[in-house]
């Protein structure tokens, strides 16, 4: 069993929203397109690889993959992108989404995901007017790509997903070890 089995489980998502998230990473990983195949049903692939000198590249094969598997495949900041490589949908990083519904919004197909970032309570409400679909709140636990920043722990978790008025996953430092708190 895997830690995506058990937390698909234990917080379903509505209905239409994927019930696991995998966010890239470059300096992490560096090629997402192998672990495709092994998400679980009802996933989602966030693209960032930001830095990626081969980006385009990199996500015209990652969503290729994606479709073979049926999972979303989700650009990050980049709703041209998005559309050139047929992805399923755009997420925001939480400065996009802060300014409100942008230019992106002018490229959305109807049937596109839009999740955005969120690190406040005040971000949720923005990220709802900017047209996201669900946001990602982080980071809930410690984290080794953020070591810095102070984790939100459970309780902050809980009382900021009963405020959103969108659908919340949760975000840094998830792991087996912690997943059912």
């Amino acid at each position: 069993m895997r830690v995506t089995d058990t937390m698909g489980r234990l917080n379903l998502p509505p209905d239409g929203l994927p019930d696991t998230i995998l966010m890239t990473d470059e300096k992490r990983l560096a090629d997402p397109v192998p672990l495709i195949g092994g998400l679980p049903t009802n996933s989602a692939v966030i693209f960032r690889h930001y830095g990626a000198p081969d980006r385009e590249n990199l996500a015209i094969r990652l969503t290729a993959a994606a479709r073979k598997h049926g999972v979303k495949v989700l650009i990050a900041a980049d709703a041209r992108l998005a559309l050139k490589v047929g992805a399923d949908g755009l997420h925001l990083p939480e400065a996009l989404a802060t300014r409100g519904p942008g230019v992106w919004r002018l490229w959305r197909r109807p049937d596109w995901l839009v999740t955005a970032a969120a690190h406040s309570p005040g971000a949720l409400y923005r990220a709802e007017r900017a047209g996201a679909d669900a946001v990602l709140l982080a980071p809930v636990f410690p984290t080794k790509s953020h070591p810095q920043t102070r984790p939100l722990g459970t309780l902050r978790f809980s009382v900021w997903c009963r405020q959103s008025p969108i659908p919340v996953y949760a975000l840094g430092g998830v792991s087996p070890v912690n997943l059912r708190r």
